[in-house]
C-alpha cells in the first residue's frame, strides 16, 4: 500500500510541477508567492513571516526576495510600523502568476480526483488527515 502511495506522490508532484511551469513559476516562487497571497491584500509580509511560512533559513530568503525582485514578482519597501523594518509585497504580475498557477493545480486535483465518487473522495481525504495528525504525533512535528 505504500509503494502506492509513493508512487502516487512523485505523480502529484509532476502534475505540481507542470501547473508551475505552465504558470511561468518555479516550485519555491509558488511557495512564497502563495505565502503573500494567503496574507490577503496588499499581499505583503515580513521577511521573517515568509522564513517562519516556508521554512527556509533566513539567507535563502532573503536570496528568494533578491530573486523575486529581480523577475518583478515582489518588491521590498518600508515597513510603515517599523522605521528599520521592511516588507516584501506582491506586484500585479506575482499575483496574476500565483493565481493562474492556483487555478492549475485545483485543475489538475480536479483530473486527477475525477474516477472518484465525491463520497470516496472525502473518505480519502479524511484518511490522509488522519494519518497526517498521527505522522505528525509520532515524528514530533506541528
Amino acid at each position: 500500500m505504500l509503494s502506492r502511495v509513493g508512487r502516487l506522490a512523485r505523480l502529484l508532484e509532476r502534475a505540481r510541477r507542470q501547473a508551475f511551469s505552465r504558470s511561468k513559476l518555479e516550485a519555491w516562487e509558488f511557495d512564497v508567492l502563495a505565502a503573500l497571497r494567503r496574507a490577503g491584500s496588499p499581499f505583503q509580509l515580513s521577511p521573517k513571516a515568509l522564513l517562519q511560512q516556508t521554512l527556509v533559513s533566513s539567507g535563502t530568503m532573503t536570496n528568494r526576495i533578491d530573486k523575486l525582485v529581480e523577475t518583478g514578482l515582489v518588491r521590498r519597501r518600508d515597513d510603515p510600523n517599523d522605521g528599520r523594518g521592511v516588507l516584501v509585497e506582491m506586484t500585479a504580475t506575482g499575483l496574476t502568476r500565483v493565481d493562474a498557477a492556483i487555478t492549475r493545480l485545483i485543475d489538475a486535483e480536479a483530473a486527477i480526483l475525477a474516477g472518484l465518487t465525491k463520497t470516496e473522495q472525502r473518505k480519502l481525504a479524511e484518511s490522509l488527515r488522519r494519518l497526517s495528525l498521527d505522522l505528525g504525533e509520532v515524528s514530533g512535528d506541528d
